[in-house]
């Protein structure tokens, strides 16, 4: 099954290409930007696939408050040309749409774990953007010829990951510290919240599973279940690296809205693919600083 893959190049892309062979947005002169709606027909259109992985997109929160309009045109109307496109080169197979779970906004205490039939209240233009999209294949799974089914997808932590995201940072942070390039001091936004974690490993055999056995036209979390706090995330990182530092909070790294609980239900993603997380908590934060000794070495 010839697989095309939009934003192979990012995290978990790269994660994806290492478990299936897949085909990457491009064309003879390179990579396709999603809002280049020409060149990405004729891309779609000579690689003729069977199946598509949609993962590219802005993923940055912060980013998403700084250029709302940037975030739109990407997640929402790249998504409409990569649709557009789809359908003009004759594709007939399925497409796996690859949402967010921030689009829940917010969500009282007592609703947790949230799951599929609640209501989606975005709180930040990253997530209306995603909440969009996701409307946007919804309907075009009921009225055009090929398969679409979408997922909401929660927190995914894993090597390779960027600074931009919190944990991936404060193991940065720690690994700088060990190796005595930093003092001990942890600069850290608002850690007090909690959040669904799941291995990007875990999350990619999920993808593959939906992709294959996922029902068209149904909407999934992708998600551990588990809600966590970010504080014991960071004080078992600090832990494992076997270091002593401060902690102290940044007023740059703090969002002007932020939702301090967050946990999915995964019920329905199990019931329909069988799929269940199989890396540990402590796997996955050891190989986020085995990632960073690397990177900084």
């Amino acid at each position: 099954m010839k697989l095309l893959l939009t934003g192979s190049d990012g995290f978990v892309g790269s994660i994806l290409r290492a478990e299936r062979a897949c085909v990457p947005l491009a064309d003879e002169n390179g990579s396709v930007d999603l809002r280049a709606p020409e060149r990405l027909q004729r891309a779609v259109s000579r690689i003729a696939p069977e199946a598509v992985v949609h993962l590219a997109a802005q993923s940055s929160v912060p980013a998403s408050f700084a250029d709302p309009r940037e975030t739109y045109e990407l997640n929402f109307f790249g998504t409409l040309n990569l649709l557009e496109a789809l359908k003009a080169s004759g594709f007939a197979g399925r497409l796996l749409y690859v949402g967010s779970g921030d689009a829940y906004g917010a969500v009282d205490p007592g609703e947790l774990p949230v799951d599929e039939a609640h209501a989606l209240r975005p709180r930040n233009p990253y997530a209306v953007s995603k909440a969009a999209a996701e409307i946007l294949c919804y309907q075009w799974s009921r009225c055009e010829s090929f398969q679409i089914v979408m997922t909401r997808s929660f927190n995914h932590i894993g090597p390779g990951q960027s600074e931009r995201f919190a944990i991936s940072d404060f193991a940065r942070q720690i690994v700088a510290i060990r190796r005595g390039a930093k003092p001990p001091v942890i600069r850290a936004g608002d850690i007090d919240g909690t959040r669904d974690f799941t291995d990007v490993r875990d999350i990619v055999r999920a993808y593959i599973l939906l992709l294959e056995r996922g029902r068209a036209g149904e909407i999934y979390n992708v998600c551990s279940g588990i809600e966590r706090p970010v504080r014991a995330l960071l004080l078992r990182l600090l832990e494992l690296a076997g270091v002593e530092a401060a902690i102290e909070r940044d007023p740059s790294r703090l969002r002007s809205v932020e939702q301090q609980r967050s946990c999915g239900n995964p019920a329905k993603l199990r019931r329909d693919t069988g799929w269940a997380p199989a890396i540990s908590l402590d796997t996955s934060l050891a190989d986020i600083l085995a990632d960073w000794e690397t990177r900084l070495s």
